[in-house]
């Protein structure tokens, strides 16, 4: 089958790879029918995230066909049936799965002790993210194998919902809505949300959707920001607007209540010290993240307010915030 395969920072092929075969009894093999790049995978295309492989294949964004099925995955899943697959494998049955944190999921990252020892703790095993979550290739492929299959779905339901549909719940929409549900979002409060890349612009109508008085949404890309416009947002332009003045404008002096980094490792923000200092030591390979948005958010935070972090984090900073649908709040 033909896959996209990581052989290095910039350096992503479209290969012929072996195609995937039932190795457990709760394995599931789909036939991909769509797939979406994440901004995620920006961060192992510019070779900032450890634990790459070459010819690892990537994607965890997908969705599509069950071809094959497990005889212990056969009660959960049959032949023909359409599926989401979400970037977290998981098993179902660990504490940590019981509590309904399926980003940590104990089991399912079978390089769990690298893991930790990078982390503090261990992740869930991720589709084509790394070794360091277990190695598993990903969703931009033809065929993909998908382990724990029984638990590791959503079933699209038979009533002609198309992919494009259903296809933003493997990680997109649920990233942006976990965003902005554990900032408990007040009737009075003003949100703020770094970054309108797709989990931006998820994350900015889960918090409209969930009643914040007033949602302000930071970037510099002028489609990204018309876009969190036309979905109900006022815009901040960080090359053209200072963001901390900008936003105590709009709550009085007082900062936002709830503040949200939907950018990650790769922050841009302008011509700032900080913004530079992070750019020059990232280049150098002296850290991997630029935490100027953590910063800013911090700064200008109403006090007692709370900071949500969708955004990847790697290395130090990565080991208070865990990678993608892990977020933290503070």
């Amino acid at each position: 089958m033909k896959a996209l395969c990581w052989h290095g920072p910039k350096d992503i092929r479209c290969d012929q790879v072996p195609d995937p075969r039932i190795e457990h009894p709760r394995d599931a093999i789909i036939k991909v029918t769509s797939c979406a790049i994440c901004g995620s995978d920006v961060h192992l295309y510019d070779g900032y995230m450890p634990g790459m492989e070459n010819g690892d294949v990537m994607g965890h964004e997908f969705m599509g066909e069950v071809v094959d099925v497990g005889p212990a995955s056969k009660h959960a899943l049959k032949v023909g049936e359409r599926v989401v697959i979400p970037f977290t494998i998981i098993c179902g049955e660990c504490e940590q799965c019981r509590r309904g944190n399926f980003s940590v999921c104990e089991r399912s990252n079978r390089n769990k002790d690298v893991a930790g020892k990078m982390f503090g703790h261990t992740t869930a095993g991720l589709f084509g993210y790394t070794h360091l979550t277990g190695g598993y290739p990903g969703g931009q492929a033809e065929y993909v194998r998908v382990p724990y299959a029984n638990k590791t779905h959503i079933k699209v339901p038979s009533n002609g919902l198309s992919d494009e549909q259903v296809l933003f719940l493997g990680d997109i929409f649920p990233t942006g809505w976990q965003a902005a549900v554990q900032c408990d979002i007040q009737p009075t409060d003003t949100v703020a949300v770094w970054g309108c890349g797709p989990v931006g612009q998820m994350t900015i109508r889960s918090a409209i959707l969930l009643g914040a008085k007033q949602v302000i949404a930071i970037d510099d890309v002028p489609e990204r920001l018309a876009m969190a416009q036309a979905g109900g947002a006022t815009t901040i332009n960080f090359d053209e607007e200072r963001v901390v003045e900008r936003l105590n404008d709009l709550t009085g002096g007082k900062g936002p209540e709830k503040c949200i980094d939907a950018v990650g490792m790769e922050a841009h923000a302008g011509g700032s010290f900080d913004a530079v200092y992070d750019k020059v030591k990232q280049t150098l390979m002296l850290e991997t993240d630029r935490p100027h948005v953590i910063r800013e958010m911090m700064y200008v935070c109403r006090p007692a307010g709370t900071l949500s972090i969708p955004g990847v984090y790697g290395a130090l900073i990565g080991q208070g915030c865990r990678l993608d649908l892990g977020t933290c709040r503070g």
